[in-house]
C-alpha cells in the first residue's frame, strides 16, 4: 500500500487521478482511474471518485495489486547490439519489433530476446513482463534503447530520465511547412477521450508535463503523388510520454508521415508504420560516471524515402 499526504504545493486545485498520475510516474493515468474506480484508492478512509479535488491534508492511501503471472519466454531472436557490459545493454531496435509484452505481444519482443541474450543479467524492477525495460519506444518506431542488467543501474536510468538528463534526440518526417526553423511544444499529454488506445494533448491541470524542442534539418516540396510539403525534423525529447512526438508534432500541424494513428488520411507514405527514428540516446553511466552518448543511422526504408524525395524536390 502507497501512503500520501496531499499538500498546498499545488496552486491550483487538481484531479485526484491527475495528482496521482503526477506523483506515479510508471503507471497511465487509465490505469490509476481504473483502481479508483476497483475502490482501491481512498481518501482519508473514504473511497473516491477519479474528479474529486484534493484538499491540503487529505491522506490517500492506493493498493496496488500484484501483477498478472504470465510466463514471458526467452527467444533466440536476433539483436544488434549497439554496446554492452556487465550493467547495461543500448541496442539498436527495427521496425516492427514490440518492446515488452503486453496483450497479443507475448512473443518476439525485444523482451523475449534480451530474455535470451542476457540469460538471469535483467533487472526486475519493473516486474516480470518488463525485466531490464526502463523506457520504451513504440513497435513502428526503430533506433536506440538502453536496458539494465541490474537494479543498481535500472534505479540510475531511471532517475536520470525522471531529471530529464537522459540525451534523446529523433528524426522525424513530418506533413506541412513550418513558418520557423526550431521550436518548442509544451503540452500535457493524457489518453484521449474519445480513444481510450490513444493519447492527446489536454488542459494544464491533467495528464502529465510533455516537452518537445525540434528543428528543421531539410524540407521537401509537394511533388507528384505527395500532395503536401515535408520536413526532416530533430525532436529532442525532454519528458518521455506515450506516443509524445507524435503527438505533439500532430497537435502543430505536422503529423508524421506514415503514421495511421495520428497522421493525415489517405497518406501516400503509409505502409511502413510513422517515420521516426531514435537516433541519439546519452547518459551517465551508472557505475563509472561516464558520459555516453550513442547514435544510430537512419533504418534504409528512411533512407530510401529520403532519396526519393530529394530526388524530386
Amino acid at each position: 500500500m502507497m501512503d500520501l499526504i496531499f499538500s498546498d504545493e499545488f496552486s491550483q486545485k487538481v484531479r485526484l487521478d491527475s495528482y496521482l498520475s503526477s506523483q506515479l510516474e510508471d503507471m497511465s493515468r487509465s490505469r490509476i482511474q481504473g483502481l479508483i474506480k476497483d475502490g482501491l484508492v481512498t481518501v482519508n478512509a473514504s473511497k473516491a471518485k477519479p474528479n474529486y479535488q484534493p484538499s491540503v491534508g487529505d491522506r490517500i492511501q492506493i493498493i496496488i495489486p500484484e501483477p498478472e503471472n504470465i510466463s514471458v519466454e526467452a527467444e533466440n531472436i536476433p539483436l544488434e547490439i549497439v554496446y554492452e557490459d556487465d550493467d547495461l545493454i543500448v541496442v539498436n531496435k527495427p521496425k516492427d519489433m514490440v518492446v515488452h509484452p503486453a496483450n497479443g505481444h507475448y512473443s518476439g519482443t525485444l523482451v523475449n530476446a534480451l530474455l535470451y541474450h542476457c540469460k538471469d543479467s535483467l533487472s526486475g524492477i519493473n516486474g516480470e513482463l518488463r525485466p531490464g525495460i526502463v523506457h520504451r519506444i513504440d513497435k513502428d518506431t526503430t533506433g536506440l534503447i538502453v536496458a539494465c542488467k541490474n537494479d543498481r543501474a535500472h534505479n540510475s536510468i531511471a532517475a536520470q530520465l525522471s531529471e530529464h538528463s537522459i540525451t534523446r534526440r529523433y528524426l522525424a518526417l513530418v506533413y506541412n511547412n513550418f513558418q520557423c526553423e526550431e521550436g518548442t511544444v509544451d503540452a500535457n499529454i493524457d489518453r484521449s477521450r474519445s480513444d481510450r488506445k490513444m493519447m492527446a494533448v489536454c488542459g494544464p491541470a491533467e495528464g502529465r508535463s510533455a516537452v518537445t524542442h525540434y528543428r528543421i534539418l531539410e524540407r521537401f516540396p509537394a511533388r507528384g503523388n505527395i500532395k503536401m510539403p515535408l520536413s526532416l525534423v530533430e525532436c529532442r525529447l525532454e519528458t518521455g510520454r506515450t506516443h509524445q512526438i507524435r503527438v505533439h508534432m500532430s497537435h502543430i500541424g505536422h503529423p508524421l508521415a506514415g503514421d495511421d494513428v495520428y497522421g493525415i488520411k489517405k497518406d501516400p507514405l503509409s505502409g511502413c508504420g510513422q517515420y521516426l527514428h531514435a537516433a541519439v540516446l546519452g547518459f551517465t553511466h551508472p557505475v563509472t560516471g561516464e558520459r555516453m552518448i550513442f547514435e544510430s543511422p537512419l533504418p534504409e526504408y528512411f533512407l530510401h524515402t529520403l532519396e526519393g524525395l530529394r530526388y524530386t524536390s
